[in-house]
């Protein structure tokens, strides 16, 4: 396929872009259930259904799936309202120890930032099996990229965006935020559990350590296409966000469970790169040994993640409740 064919293709509705690329492309059967929830503790669970609810009304937010690239999992759900001014962005990026995971996991956290008013981007991207690292950066970018190019079709302010990480998806977020010397438009980087150096989870997968650390020990060396540190210290040097920490960074924020196999001190090695540099950083630790998504289901967490977002993106008006429009 041509470079001009493929860019038509982004941003398109999956029936279209399978229509113009002859390939078939996943259809919006994962995508956010419309029902919304009142709940003010989101839940990380994933809802199947994907039918238009019938009380939807015209003040609903919208919900699309759209491929910002040419491969399978290059795809991502948008969640905007057309009502009102322009709205900041929350970009939310699933876990999975990098070979798994879907944004429908991902679907009653997106719906709890849609509710607050924001415009939300549930993302999928390129697993390890699909592709070696930095694919998975690039993805996470190239969506970042493209819902900034239609930020006006999406009522959005491209100007004013945060990512939000879960575990595998933390270490994405902030490995986008500290790449290069920062990236327009963006506030903040959030990460639940995020494995932020991949060198030290390699190190503590070792034979002494627990079950869920040598199992991400092997997800790390699959993310690196199967090469150790040793043998690919570039590679290696490339997924560890604290050796790219600039001054034109975001602030970020980190939870961790202080018992958990992703321990609280790989983000504390990411907060005094940061520092040295002048970029804030919070680091809280919860007791106990939740991780990534059952972390953030704890009692006060969604609320203080929430609480640091707004501080960063600014409050919107509260769309009125409604079934999300597919």
């Amino acid at each position: 396929m041509g470079t001009a064919a493929l860019a038509a293709l982004i941003l398109a509705p999956p029936a279209a872009q399978a229509a113009a690329a002859g390939d078939p492309v996943r259809r919006p059967s994962a995508s956010p259930a419309p029902s919304p929830t009142t709940s003010a503790s989101p839940s990380p669970s994933p809802s199947p259904s994907a039918s238009p609810s019938p009380s939807a009304t015209p003040y609903g937010p919208r919900v699309r799936t759209y491929a910002y690239g040419s491969h399978a999992r290059q795809i991502m759900d948008v969640w905007w309202h057309t009502a009102g001014p322009r709205r900041p962005i929350v970009f939310v990026i699933h876990g999975g120890w990098w070979s798994g995971g879907d944004k429908k996991y991902m679907t009653s956290i997106t719906r709890s930032y849609s509710e607050l008013g924001y415009t939300v981007v549930n993302l999928d991207y390129r697993l390890s099996g699909d592709a070696a690292w930095p694919a998975q950066r690039t993805d996470v970018m190239s969506a970042v990229n493209a819902v900034r190019r239609h930020a006006a079709m999406f009522n959005a302010d491209p100007n004013r965006y945060v990512l939000l990480g879960f575990s595998a998806g933390g270490h994405l977020a902030t490995a986008v935020g500290a790449y290069g010397d920062g990236r327009p438009g963006l506030r903040g980087v959030v990460g639940i559990s995020p494995p932020v150096s991949p060198l030290s989870a390699f190190a503590d997968g070792s034979a002494f350590g627990s079950k869920e650390q040598q199992k991400l020990r092997k997800a790390a060396i699959k993310l690196a296409g199967g090469c150790v540190p040793a043998k690919c210290p570039r590679v290696w040097s490339s997924m560890e966000v604290p050796f790219h920490a600039s001054a034109g960074d975001p602030p970020m924020l980190t939870i961790h469970s202080s018992e958990e196999f992703v321990p609280p001190y790989q983000s504390e090695m990411l907060k005094e790169s940061l520092q040295t540099v002048g970029v804030p950083m919070i680091v809280k630790t919860m007791a106990g040994t939740q991780h990534s998504a059952p972390l953030y289901r704890e009692p006060g967490v969604a609320e203080s993640v929430q609480a640091w977002i707004t501080a960063r993106l600014g409050r919107v008006a509260t769309p009125a409740a409604s079934s999300p429009q597919r």
